[in-house]
């Protein structure tokens, strides 16, 4: 074996290893192509030193040599909200160690600090400018109520959401606002033509109510007084008001003063002062609702500068006058929790937003949903939460304090339909005061004190009975009415669960989107608002508003027909056949997905048509032209189901079979609201629910909840929200840098759900 020659041999005989500045092929070394930018329009884009150039076909023709651009947006800490939450946790730990150094320095005993450190633990990814429960306040507005206060009150301050501008003409002289409830111009002197002034569908709901009431009292062994609506009607016809002078009322109402120069009266009153303005006041002022179903109300307002004004002046005025804090300045002190709806509009939550920082001057926002803040309240991890409000009624299952996405229904009825459908039964039987109008304040007024006072839903307290009520009007003696009633004080609540009693209300949709356009993706143009497979199907059984001036999209007004097929059958019987196959579906006030798929025309992949004309079907080649479409359908469908039958149709889309998950959801129903407060309330829910034939197999499970603490279900989800804003480990706040910087855009990285 020849011997190991060395690098002189080897260089001697010309075999020494040299390089010759050659390439091993020609072809170009390029380095790895970052796919998240790959298709980015862009003519030139400079990191550093180095330059990258796409063309518009999408060919590289500059090559990165810095690892770091390679890493671009692939990395926590180049995201402006985590790269802030990082420098937050970074400064608080340079503080604590300078403080354990400045303890060292002094000559604390180690064993103190350590003691010290164990304790500075418990809060380790606390924020270090977490804000006080004192200078938390927390905001939960409603159709009816704005609950307010701080996050160290016991209870909120709750204010009337309206507001009073100066107007030609106060609401009950509006035209385009007929009296409430709703009449038909008939005689009003004979007792069939009054039966008739509130439509066929209320008098054929009515007589099936009545009969349901008479079954439910027989099972209970209740009994029956024949003659006791003539004798309420008797009674009614031959006992007028009363006048009582000012001097002998024992309960005076502060009226809110006008003063009579026209120049010094303010141009606009908010919350109660709004409501104690004399309808004859001069000037006069018109009364708005800027909130309705959880939206913004753009049936009543022309320009949405004015709608959001309102709606930004409510809120501050109640903060300056229920707060105490007279200086918008000063709010960048505070933080604020802002309870939205489960099914919220994306374009209500952006504009919230840039109101919350840009008019009031927050520091920090944070956004929590209604029944995750009704879950905190009542300290249920796993629950169903039952949110019957004014005017709409949401349900939604919670598990382990997260809201199940497809289980979120939300209804257009609430405690103002009660109080509707109360007076309709009312003056079916001659009520004295036969010339109410819900559009008068005062009578609205009246209207409530009566429901809250007489409205019950226990059996046993049916029976025929002599009520009082006093209507204080400005500037006029009091009059005190005395009527009887017999049935309607239990049959008015009963309109949650059959509500074909309530006849037309193609009126809850008018004029939506005709001011605030539907929010859609940045890229695509594909609509965003959140969806659920359990809306989709209470959609898909709901009446829609066919009338071509009821709803303006974007504007313009599209003429509806009413034989026009339902997109959203098809797509609600497809979601609940592949996520609940094997669950019976509810079958009360309306039928399930899968019955109306076979007894109503189907679209067959078609774009729906919304101008109303009988054309050909054309397949469909445009799939946002589709989105689009059903996103209108959508906006004009009123979605209206029983409330037990809307319970248990949330509860199968929230379990998908699962029985363990459906023992606990119905174990754990907890109504909230202030529409809930009617006396029976929650064992009359939970009789309906037994008759539910998918809750057939669990009955012994069912069980609905009072609020736990004897806590006012009108306040739980204001408490919740309150608790939620207490968390010292809390990354949902939204803070003014990022607002700024990134605008809505950011709440998908706060938010603690899908955003």
């Amino acid at each position: 074996m020849p011997g190991k020659r060395g690098a002189r041999a080897l260089r001697e005989h010309g075999l020494e290893k040299t390089d010759n500045e050659m390439e091993f092929t020609s072809w170009p070394q390029v380095g790895m192509i970052n796919q998240k930018n790959y298709y980015t329009r862009v003519d030139e884009y400079r990191l550093g030193r180095n330059t990258l150039e796409i063309t518009t076909d999408g060919f590289l023709k500059a090559i990165f040599a810095d690892q770091q651009v390679r890493d671009y947006l692939k990395r926590d800490d180049q995201i402006l909200v985590y790269r802030l939450q990082n420098e937050a946790s970074r400064d608080r730990m340079t503080k604590e160690a300078r403080d354990k150094d400045r303890a060292r320095a002094h000559g604390a005993d180690e064993m103190d600090i350590d003691d010290s450190t164990m304790q500075d633990d418990v809060d380790a990814t606390a924020d270090d400018s977490a804000i006080p429960a004192s200078k938390t306040i927390i905001i939960h507005p409603g159709s009816q109520n704005l609950r307010i206060g701080f996050g160290s009150d016991v209870l909120p301050k709750t204010v009337p959401m309206c507001i009073a501008r100066k107007s030609s003409r106060n609401e009950s002289e509006d035209p385009d606002h007929p009296a409430l409830p709703k009449r038909d111009p008939v005689a009003d002197d004979e007792d069939a033509e009054v039966n008739r002034r509130f439509g066929k569908d209320f008098w054929k709901g009515f007589g099936a109510m009545s009969q349901d009431l008479k079954q439910r009292m027989r099972r209970k062994g209740k009994r029956i007084v024949p003659n006791c609506k003539e004798v309420a009607i008797s009674f009614n016809k031959k006992n007028p008001p009363t006048s009582i002078n000012e001097h002998n009322d024992y309960s005076h109402v502060d009226w809110t003063e006008i003063p009579q120069d026209s120049n010094a009266a303010p141009d606009a009153y908010t919350g109660q002062a709004a409501l104690r303005i004399p309808d004859e006041s001069k000037p006069r002022y018109k009364l708005k609702w800027p909130l309705r179903f959880g939206c913004f109300n753009e049936e009543d307002y022309d320009s949405p500068a004015l709608l959001l004004q309102d709606f930004s002046q409510i809120i501050e005025d109640a903060i300056k006058t229920q707060l105490g804090i007279t200086r918008l300045r000063d709010l960048a002190q505070y933080g604020c929790v802002f309870v939205i709806p489960d099914l919220y509009d994306k374009s209500y939550v952006n504009t919230a937003l840039d109101l919350l920082f840009r008019d009031l001057g927050f520091g920090r926002v944070c956004f929590q949903q209604e029944s995750l803040a009704a879950s905190f309240g009542a300290g249920y991890p796993t629950c169903v939460i039952v949110d019957v409000g004014a005017q709409k009624t949401s349900i939604c299952c919670v598990d382990e304090g997260m809201c199940i996405e497809n289980s979120r229904i939300n209804l257009r009825y609430g405690g103002f339909d009660v109080t509707q459908t109360f007076l309709k039964m009312l003056l079916v039987d001659h009520f004295p005061y036969s010339d109410i109008n819900l559009n008068r304040r005062h009578d609205l007024l009246v209207a409530e004190e009566i429901k809250q006072k007489f409205c019950t839903m226990q059996v046993g307290d049916l029976n025929t009975q002599q009520f009082e009520f006093f209507l204080r009007a400005y500037d006029k003696p009091t009059l005190h009415f005395l009527f009887k009633a017999y049935d309607h004080i239990l049959l008015a609540p009963m309109c949650l669960y059959r509500p074909d009693i309530l006849g037309d209300v193609t009126d809850k949709v008018r004029g939506r989107r005709k001011l605030i356009p539907r929010s859609c993706d940045l890229y695509d143009g594909s609509p965003s608002d959140p969806v659920s497979a359990a809306q989709t199907a209470v959609l898909s059984q709901s009446p829609r508003n066919n009338d071509a001036t009821a709803l303006a999209v974007n504007g313009t007004s599209d003429a509806k027909s009413t034989s026009t097929p339902n997109p959203f059958e098809k797509s609600a019987a497809a979601a609940l056949k592949s996520d609940a196959a094997s669950t019976p579906q509810p079958n009360k006030s309306a039928a399930s997905p899968g019955d109306a798929e076979t007894s109503t025309p189907q679209p067959d992949n078609t774009t729906p048509a919304l101008d109303g004309a009988t054309s050909a079907p054309t397949q469909t080649a445009n799939p946002l032209a589709e989105q689009l479409a059903q996103a209108a359908v959508r906006d004009r469908t009123i979605p209206i189901m029983s409330l037990d039958a809307a319970i248990s149709l949330s509860i199968d889309n929230a379990a998908k079979g699962d029985d363990k998950k459906t023992r606990d959801f119905y174990g754990g129903i907890l109504p909230v609201g202030g529409a809930v407060q009617v006396p029976g309330f929650l064992q009359f829910l939970e009789e309906e629910l037994h008759e539910q034939v998918g809750a057939q197999k669990f009955r012994k499970e069912i069980m609905v909840a009072p609020p736990p603490r004897e806590m006012s279900p009108e306040v739980l989800v204001w408490k919740g929200a309150s608790v939620f804003g207490k968390l010292k480990v809390n990354d949902c706040w939204f803070s003014f840098l990022e607002w700024d910087r990134l605008g809505g855009r950011g709440l998908g990285y706060k938010c603690s759900w899908n955003y």
